[in-house]
Protein backbone atom coordinates (compact mmCIF):
# COMPACT_ATOMS: atom_id res chain seq x y z
CA UNK A 1 0.00 0.00 0.00
CA UNK A 2 1.49 3.30 -0.93
CA UNK A 3 0.25 6.74 0.12
CA UNK A 4 0.68 10.42 -1.32
CA UNK A 5 -0.44 13.01 1.03
CA UNK A 6 -1.96 16.21 -0.37
CA UNK A 7 -1.39 19.72 1.79
CA UNK A 8 -4.51 22.05 0.85
CA UNK A 9 -4.74 24.95 2.61
CA UNK A 10 -7.91 23.96 4.26
CA UNK A 11 -6.74 20.32 4.81
CA UNK A 12 -3.76 17.53 4.64
CA UNK A 13 -5.03 14.34 3.59
CA UNK A 14 -3.71 11.05 2.58
CA UNK A 15 -4.55 9.22 -0.86
CA UNK A 16 -3.76 5.67 -0.57
CA UNK A 17 -3.33 3.51 -3.82
CA UNK A 18 -2.76 -0.20 -4.53
CA UNK A 19 -4.25 -3.43 -5.35
CA UNK A 20 -6.51 -4.77 -2.78
CA UNK A 21 -7.37 -2.44 -0.46
CA UNK A 22 -11.12 -1.81 0.01
CA UNK A 23 -10.37 -4.56 2.73
CA UNK A 24 -8.41 -1.94 4.87
CA UNK A 25 -10.83 0.72 4.96
CA UNK A 26 -12.41 0.03 8.39
CA UNK A 27 -8.99 0.15 10.12
CA UNK A 28 -7.71 3.29 8.36
CA UNK A 29 -11.00 5.00 9.53
CA UNK A 30 -9.62 3.80 13.15
CA UNK A 31 -6.00 4.83 12.59
CA UNK A 32 -7.78 8.35 11.60
CA UNK A 33 -10.14 8.64 14.71
CA UNK A 34 -13.10 9.81 11.52
CA UNK A 35 -16.39 9.50 12.89
CA UNK A 36 -18.41 5.90 13.03
CA UNK A 37 -22.12 6.59 12.13
CA UNK A 38 -21.24 5.69 8.39
CA UNK A 39 -23.19 6.49 5.54
CA UNK A 40 -22.37 5.04 2.00
CA UNK A 41 -23.40 6.34 -1.57
CA UNK A 42 -22.84 4.08 -3.74
CA UNK A 43 -22.74 3.81 -7.59
CA UNK A 44 -25.61 0.95 -8.03
CA UNK A 45 -23.51 -0.39 -11.10
CA UNK A 46 -20.60 -0.78 -8.72
CA UNK A 47 -22.42 -2.59 -5.75
CA UNK A 48 -24.16 -5.23 -8.03
CA UNK A 49 -20.37 -6.09 -9.29
CA UNK A 50 -19.22 -5.64 -6.00
CA UNK A 51 -21.48 -6.38 -2.77
CA UNK A 52 -19.82 -8.82 -1.42
CA UNK A 53 -17.10 -6.17 -0.91
CA UNK A 54 -19.29 -3.76 0.33
CA UNK A 55 -21.10 -5.94 2.40
CA UNK A 56 -18.33 -7.21 3.95
CA UNK A 57 -17.20 -3.66 4.82
CA UNK A 58 -20.81 -3.18 6.77
CA UNK A 59 -20.70 -5.86 7.87
CA UNK A 60 -17.33 -5.50 10.41
CA UNK A 61 -18.27 -2.38 11.61
CA UNK A 62 -20.48 -2.09 15.09
CA UNK A 63 -21.68 1.02 14.48
CA UNK A 64 -24.25 2.88 12.74
CA UNK A 65 -24.54 2.19 8.96
CA UNK A 66 -26.81 3.09 5.95
CA UNK A 67 -26.24 2.17 2.31
CA UNK A 68 -27.62 4.34 -0.06
CA UNK A 69 -27.15 3.15 -3.70
CA UNK A 70 -28.03 5.08 -6.95
CA UNK A 71 -28.16 5.30 -10.40
CA UNK A 72 -25.11 7.16 -11.07
CA UNK A 73 -25.40 9.31 -13.99
CA UNK A 74 -25.03 13.07 -15.48
CA UNK A 75 -28.70 13.37 -15.41
CA UNK A 76 -28.83 12.38 -11.27
CA UNK A 77 -26.73 14.48 -10.59
CA UNK A 78 -28.79 16.98 -9.60
CA UNK A 79 -30.25 19.02 -6.64
CA UNK A 80 -32.93 16.28 -6.96
CA UNK A 81 -30.55 13.39 -6.18
CA UNK A 82 -29.00 15.61 -3.16
CA UNK A 83 -32.79 16.17 -2.03
CA UNK A 84 -32.90 12.64 -1.51
CA UNK A 85 -29.19 11.89 0.16
CA UNK A 86 -30.39 14.76 2.57
CA UNK A 87 -33.63 12.87 3.11
CA UNK A 88 -31.93 9.58 3.71
CA UNK A 89 -29.57 11.02 5.72
CA UNK A 90 -32.37 12.75 8.22
CA UNK A 91 -34.97 9.95 8.67
CA UNK A 92 -31.77 7.85 9.92
CA UNK A 93 -30.79 9.45 12.29
CA UNK A 94 -27.37 10.66 11.04
CA UNK A 95 -26.11 14.40 12.25
CA UNK A 96 -22.75 15.95 11.98
CA UNK A 97 -20.65 13.04 13.68
CA UNK A 98 -21.29 11.06 10.15
CA UNK A 99 -18.85 10.06 8.20
CA UNK A 100 -19.93 9.60 4.38
CA UNK A 101 -17.56 7.30 2.36
CA UNK A 102 -18.11 7.39 -2.26
CA UNK A 103 -17.80 4.26 -3.41
CA UNK A 104 -17.80 4.82 -7.50
CA UNK A 105 -17.05 7.10 -10.24
CA UNK A 106 -16.88 10.82 -10.97
CA UNK A 107 -20.65 11.59 -10.66
CA UNK A 108 -20.76 9.57 -7.67
CA UNK A 109 -17.76 11.63 -6.01
CA UNK A 110 -19.38 15.09 -7.56
CA UNK A 111 -22.64 14.47 -5.52
CA UNK A 112 -21.54 12.73 -2.50
CA UNK A 113 -19.21 15.42 -2.06
CA UNK A 114 -21.30 18.18 -2.24
CA UNK A 115 -24.15 16.21 0.03
CA UNK A 116 -21.16 15.93 2.69
CA UNK A 117 -19.82 19.63 2.46
CA UNK A 118 -23.72 20.84 3.16
CA UNK A 119 -25.02 18.63 5.07
CA UNK A 120 -25.32 19.66 8.54
CA UNK A 121 -22.34 22.71 7.47
CA UNK A 122 -19.99 19.85 6.77
CA UNK A 123 -19.52 16.34 7.64
CA UNK A 124 -16.69 13.86 6.71
CA UNK A 125 -16.00 12.19 4.04
CA UNK A 126 -14.01 9.24 2.20
CA UNK A 127 -13.31 8.96 -1.60
CA UNK A 128 -13.14 4.90 -3.00
CA UNK A 129 -13.13 5.85 -6.16
CA UNK A 130 -13.79 2.93 -8.78
CA UNK A 131 -12.88 4.58 -12.35
CA UNK A 132 -9.84 5.04 -13.72
CA UNK A 133 -10.97 8.27 -14.36
CA UNK A 134 -11.93 9.16 -10.78
CA UNK A 135 -8.85 6.98 -9.72
CA UNK A 136 -6.29 9.58 -11.48
CA UNK A 137 -8.02 13.00 -11.30
CA UNK A 138 -11.61 13.55 -9.96
CA UNK A 139 -11.45 11.91 -6.55
CA UNK A 140 -8.31 14.17 -5.12
CA UNK A 141 -8.46 18.10 -5.28
CA UNK A 142 -11.94 18.65 -3.49
CA UNK A 143 -14.11 19.60 -6.08
CA UNK A 144 -17.95 18.79 -5.53
CA UNK A 145 -20.65 19.54 -8.05
CA UNK A 146 -23.85 19.04 -9.27
CA UNK A 147 -25.65 20.08 -12.27
CA UNK A 148 -27.93 22.47 -13.02
CA UNK A 149 -30.42 22.99 -16.38
CA UNK A 150 -28.52 22.67 -18.97
CA UNK A 151 -24.98 24.05 -17.39
CA UNK A 152 -23.03 21.23 -16.12
CA UNK A 153 -20.73 21.40 -12.70
CA UNK A 154 -22.66 25.26 -12.05
CA UNK A 155 -23.28 24.64 -8.71
CA UNK A 156 -20.77 23.05 -5.84
CA UNK A 157 -18.15 23.70 -3.28
CA UNK A 158 -14.32 23.16 -2.73
CA UNK A 159 -14.26 20.13 0.00
CA UNK A 160 -11.30 18.23 0.44
CA UNK A 161 -11.80 14.58 2.20
CA UNK A 162 -10.37 12.97 4.59
CA UNK A 163 -8.85 9.86 2.71
CA UNK A 164 -9.05 8.86 -0.38
CA UNK A 165 -8.69 5.08 -0.67
CA UNK A 166 -7.49 3.98 -4.54
CA UNK A 167 -8.02 0.23 -4.97
CA UNK A 168 -7.01 -1.11 -8.51
CA UNK A 169 -9.15 -4.47 -8.16
CA UNK A 170 -11.78 -2.21 -9.10
CA UNK A 171 -10.86 -1.83 -12.41
CA UNK A 172 -10.60 -5.68 -13.26
CA UNK A 173 -14.74 -5.11 -13.88
CA UNK A 174 -14.35 -1.80 -15.54
CA UNK A 175 -15.80 -1.88 -19.27
CA UNK A 176 -13.45 -0.85 -21.98
CA UNK A 177 -15.61 2.46 -22.52
CA UNK A 178 -14.93 3.58 -19.10
CA UNK A 179 -11.26 2.43 -19.62
CA UNK A 180 -10.94 4.81 -22.90
CA UNK A 181 -12.40 7.83 -20.74
CA UNK A 182 -9.65 7.29 -18.07
CA UNK A 183 -6.99 7.58 -20.77
CA UNK A 184 -8.28 10.70 -22.00
CA UNK A 185 -7.81 12.17 -18.83
CA UNK A 186 -4.50 10.36 -18.66
CA UNK A 187 -3.82 12.03 -21.76
CA UNK A 188 -4.31 15.10 -20.08
CA UNK A 189 -1.98 14.22 -17.76
CA UNK A 190 0.90 13.62 -20.14
CA UNK A 191 0.56 17.31 -21.89
CA UNK A 192 0.49 18.70 -18.04
CA UNK A 193 3.34 16.65 -16.91
CA UNK A 194 5.80 17.44 -20.03
CA UNK A 195 7.99 15.25 -22.80
CA UNK A 196 9.24 12.33 -20.65
CA UNK A 197 5.60 11.19 -19.16
CA UNK A 198 3.95 12.29 -22.23
CA UNK A 199 6.47 10.22 -24.50
CA UNK A 200 5.75 7.04 -21.72
CA UNK A 201 2.14 7.66 -22.02
CA UNK A 202 2.37 7.09 -25.83
CA UNK A 203 4.65 3.47 -25.36
CA UNK A 204 2.73 2.32 -23.15
CA UNK A 205 -1.26 3.35 -24.04
CA UNK A 206 -0.49 4.09 -27.38
CA UNK A 207 -0.95 0.89 -28.85
CA UNK A 208 -4.37 -1.18 -27.41
CA UNK A 209 -5.31 1.64 -24.89
CA UNK A 210 -5.20 -2.02 -22.47
CA UNK A 211 -4.35 -1.78 -19.35
CA UNK A 212 -0.49 -2.34 -18.70
CA UNK A 213 -0.68 -3.89 -14.78
CA UNK A 214 3.31 -2.83 -14.34
CA UNK A 215 2.71 0.58 -16.10
CA UNK A 216 -1.08 0.82 -13.94
CA UNK A 217 0.06 2.17 -10.36
CA UNK A 218 3.15 4.41 -11.78
CA UNK A 219 0.74 6.06 -14.23
CA UNK A 220 -2.31 6.90 -11.02
CA UNK A 221 1.23 7.64 -9.25
CA UNK A 222 2.64 10.52 -11.35
CA UNK A 223 -1.12 11.67 -12.10
CA UNK A 224 -1.68 12.14 -8.34
CA UNK A 225 1.36 13.61 -7.33
CA UNK A 226 1.05 16.34 -10.35
CA UNK A 227 -2.20 17.19 -9.44
CA UNK A 228 -1.35 17.19 -5.42
CA UNK A 229 0.92 19.56 -6.09
CA UNK A 230 -1.03 22.03 -8.27
CA UNK A 231 -3.83 21.59 -4.92
CA UNK A 232 -0.85 22.59 -2.38
CA UNK A 233 -0.48 26.17 -4.44
CA UNK A 234 -3.91 26.93 -5.63
CA UNK A 235 -6.39 25.00 -3.96
CA UNK A 236 -9.18 27.24 -5.23
CA UNK A 237 -8.00 28.84 -8.10
CA UNK A 238 -7.06 31.91 -6.91
CA UNK A 239 -3.89 32.18 -8.06
CA UNK A 240 -4.92 30.43 -11.69
CA UNK A 241 -2.27 27.65 -11.35
CA UNK A 242 -5.17 25.17 -10.93
CA UNK A 243 -6.96 26.32 -13.93
CA UNK A 244 -4.47 24.21 -15.82
CA UNK A 245 -5.98 20.88 -14.74
CA UNK A 246 -8.97 22.31 -16.99
CA UNK A 247 -7.42 21.38 -20.30
CA UNK A 248 -9.58 20.57 -23.16
CA UNK A 249 -12.54 20.51 -20.29
CA UNK A 250 -14.23 23.84 -21.90
CA UNK A 251 -14.86 22.57 -24.72
CA UNK A 252 -15.60 18.61 -23.52
CA UNK A 253 -18.10 20.06 -20.97
CA UNK A 254 -19.74 21.93 -23.48
CA UNK A 255 -20.27 18.55 -25.90
CA UNK A 256 -21.53 16.70 -23.00
CA UNK A 257 -24.19 19.52 -22.72
CA UNK A 258 -24.83 19.46 -26.24
CA UNK A 259 -25.09 15.64 -26.55
CA UNK A 260 -27.65 15.43 -24.14
CA UNK A 261 -24.85 13.27 -22.12
CA UNK A 262 -25.13 10.64 -24.39
CA UNK A 263 -20.90 10.64 -24.71
CA UNK A 264 -19.25 10.17 -21.29
CA UNK A 265 -17.37 12.66 -19.40
CA UNK A 266 -13.84 11.10 -20.50
CA UNK A 267 -15.16 10.66 -23.98
CA UNK A 268 -15.93 14.35 -23.90
CA UNK A 269 -12.30 15.07 -22.76
CA UNK A 270 -10.69 13.04 -25.36
CA UNK A 271 -12.47 15.42 -28.34
CA UNK A 272 -12.04 18.82 -25.98
CA UNK A 273 -8.45 17.94 -26.17
CA UNK A 274 -8.05 17.81 -29.54
CA UNK A 275 -10.14 21.17 -30.01
CA UNK A 276 -7.93 22.65 -27.64
CA UNK A 277 -4.73 21.51 -29.46
CA UNK A 278 -6.11 23.22 -32.86
CA UNK A 279 -7.22 26.42 -31.25
CA UNK A 280 -3.63 26.50 -29.65
CA UNK A 281 -2.45 26.03 -33.54
CA UNK A 282 -4.59 28.31 -34.77
CA UNK A 283 -3.55 31.28 -32.39
CA UNK A 284 0.24 30.57 -33.43
CA UNK A 285 0.76 29.37 -29.62
CA UNK A 286 1.66 25.55 -30.62
CA UNK A 287 3.90 24.96 -33.90
CA UNK A 288 1.91 22.69 -36.51
CA UNK A 289 4.03 19.78 -36.19
CA UNK A 290 3.78 19.21 -32.19
CA UNK A 291 0.15 19.64 -33.05
CA UNK A 292 0.13 16.57 -35.76
CA UNK A 293 2.22 14.79 -32.40
CA UNK A 294 -0.19 15.38 -29.64
CA UNK A 295 -2.91 14.72 -31.97
CA UNK A 296 -1.22 11.55 -33.03
CA UNK A 297 -2.15 9.41 -30.02
CA UNK A 298 -5.46 11.15 -29.26
CA UNK A 299 -7.22 10.45 -32.84
CA UNK A 300 -5.98 6.22 -32.30
CA UNK A 301 -9.14 6.98 -29.83
CA UNK A 302 -11.02 7.93 -32.56
CA UNK A 303 -12.70 4.48 -33.09
CA UNK A 304 -13.75 4.22 -28.82
CA UNK A 305 -15.26 7.92 -29.33
CA UNK A 306 -17.81 8.46 -32.16
CA UNK A 307 -19.76 11.54 -33.19
CA UNK A 308 -23.04 11.04 -35.49
CA UNK A 309 -23.15 14.99 -35.86
CA UNK A 310 -22.97 18.27 -33.85
CA UNK A 311 -23.77 21.44 -34.09
CA UNK A 312 -20.43 23.86 -33.48
CA UNK A 313 -22.35 27.25 -32.91
CA UNK A 314 -24.45 25.40 -30.25
CA UNK A 315 -21.26 24.17 -28.24
CA UNK A 316 -19.84 27.75 -28.82
CA UNK A 317 -23.32 29.69 -27.26
CA UNK A 318 -23.00 26.71 -24.50
CA UNK A 319 -19.34 27.35 -24.02
CA UNK A 320 -20.24 30.88 -22.78
CA UNK A 321 -21.67 29.81 -19.61
CA UNK A 322 -18.86 27.90 -18.61
CA UNK A 323 -17.43 28.85 -15.08
CA UNK A 324 -14.78 30.38 -16.35
CA UNK A 325 -16.05 32.54 -18.76
CA UNK A 326 -16.09 36.41 -17.63
CA UNK A 327 -18.76 38.56 -19.46
CA UNK A 328 -19.10 36.09 -22.15
CA UNK A 329 -15.68 36.30 -22.88
CA UNK A 330 -13.97 32.54 -22.58
CA UNK A 331 -10.97 31.68 -21.19
CA UNK A 332 -9.15 28.88 -22.67
CA UNK A 333 -6.43 26.83 -21.16
CA UNK A 334 -4.26 26.26 -23.78
CA UNK A 335 -0.12 24.25 -24.64
CA UNK A 336 2.78 25.73 -26.29
CA UNK A 337 4.22 22.04 -25.65
CA UNK A 338 4.15 19.43 -23.23
CA UNK A 339 4.32 20.72 -19.84
CA UNK A 340 3.90 24.90 -20.75
CA UNK A 341 0.32 25.48 -20.23
CA UNK A 342 -1.49 28.87 -20.86
CA UNK A 343 -4.19 30.02 -19.00
CA UNK A 344 -6.89 32.31 -19.52
CA UNK A 345 -6.58 32.62 -23.29
CA UNK A 346 -9.05 34.95 -25.26
CA UNK A 347 -9.96 33.71 -28.78
CA UNK A 348 -12.23 35.46 -31.43
CA UNK A 349 -14.93 33.40 -32.18
CA UNK A 350 -13.94 32.42 -35.80
CA UNK A 351 -11.21 30.60 -34.57
CA UNK A 352 -12.78 29.02 -31.46
CA UNK A 353 -16.03 27.75 -33.98
CA UNK A 354 -13.05 26.57 -36.70
CA UNK A 355 -11.19 24.94 -33.47
CA UNK A 356 -14.50 23.33 -32.49
CA UNK A 357 -15.07 21.72 -36.31
CA UNK A 358 -11.76 20.37 -36.88
CA UNK A 359 -11.44 19.22 -33.47
CA UNK A 360 -15.17 17.12 -33.43
CA UNK A 361 -14.11 15.83 -37.15
CA UNK A 362 -11.89 13.90 -36.35
CA UNK A 363 -14.58 12.10 -34.58
CA UNK A 364 -17.36 12.17 -36.71
CA UNK A 365 -18.84 8.99 -37.88
CA UNK A 366 -18.19 8.93 -42.16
Amino acid sequence: MKKIDVNAASKSYPVYYGAHLFSKLISLIETYNLHKNIFIIVDENVYKLHSKKVDLLISNTSNKVYLYSFNANEFNKSSLQVNDIYSALIENGFGKDTLIIAIGGGVTGDIAGYAASTFSRGVQLVHVPTTLLAMVDSSIGGKTGINFESTKNIIGTFYQPEIVLIDTNFLKTLPQDEIVCGIGEILKYSFLIGNNFHRKIYKVYGRNFKLDKKQLISTIEECIKFKAGVIEKDEKEESGLRKILNLGHTFAHAIEVERGYTIKHGQAVIIGLSCALHLSNKLGILNSKLLKEYLSIILKLRNQVKLPIFYPVKIYEIMKRDKKTANEVIKFVLIKEAGNILIDVEAPANLVLESINSGLNHFLVK
